[in-house]
């Protein structure tokens, strides 16, 4: 079972909590064993892993002929990978998956907050997308340099937060020249973190 108190737990500490939440709401999964897998526009359908070594199996199959996302932050599994031998067991372990996704998702965050500059909601939506998709502005946001500045603002977590359901609002220009690298999980997925069931 997943431990919502894992996100303070784990959690990059660059991260508000709010923020950290609403990204796993919106981009992840309540299940650490979850492995996604997408070739061009196709989801390819892998079995549901019970198990660790099960979870580890399928990403050595995808990773490097797939777009392969991996626990409850989705991580980009072949990130910083050049051969599916590299890939470390953590990717499965729900505290060391959010710490690895929060803090590359802190840093994709902060490169489309520093585009924005002034409107860091309207980042928020744009930061999702990017880590969907992988793509900001043309540029791989998982490659690119950080620039090492703290988010601060925090999202509207209360039902009545305006702009949760809406597509990116800036220029997303090149983004869809990679559409291949689209995650399955594109829609926005609620998830309400106090009865998070998933397997371990």
């Amino acid at each position: 079972m997943f431990d919502p108190a894992l996100i303070t737990k784990c959690a990059d500490p660059d991260l508000k909590p709010a923020i950290v939440e609403k990204f796993i709401a919106q981009a992840g999964s309540p299940n650490p064993l979850m492995v996604t897998v997408r070739s061009g526009d196709r989801l390819i359908l892998v079995p549901l892993a019970k198990t660790s070594e099960e979870a580890m199996a399928i990403l050595s199959k995808y990773v490097g002929n797939a777009v392969v996302r991996v626990g409850v932050t989705q991580y980009p599994a072949g990130v910083g990978v050049k051969d599916a031998s590299e890939l470390k067991p953590d990717l499965v372990d729900a505290c060391q998956n959010i710490r690895r996704g929060t803090t590359l998702f802190g840093k994709v965050y902060r490169i489309v907050s520093k585009w924005y500059g002034s409107e860091p909601p309207e980042a928020f939506n744009d930061a999702i997308y990017a880590w969907r998709t992988g793509y900001f502005e043309g540029k791989s946001v998982f490659q690119a340099a950080d620039p090492e500045k703290p988010v601060a603002w925090a999202p509207d977590l209360s039902p009545e937060g305006g702009g949760d359901d809406e597509q990116t609002q800036g220029d997303t220009s090149g983004t869809e020249a990679n559409s291949d690298l689209i995650d399955p999980a594109k829609s926005d997925l609620r998830i309400d973190l106090s009865s998070i069931n998933g397997g371990r």
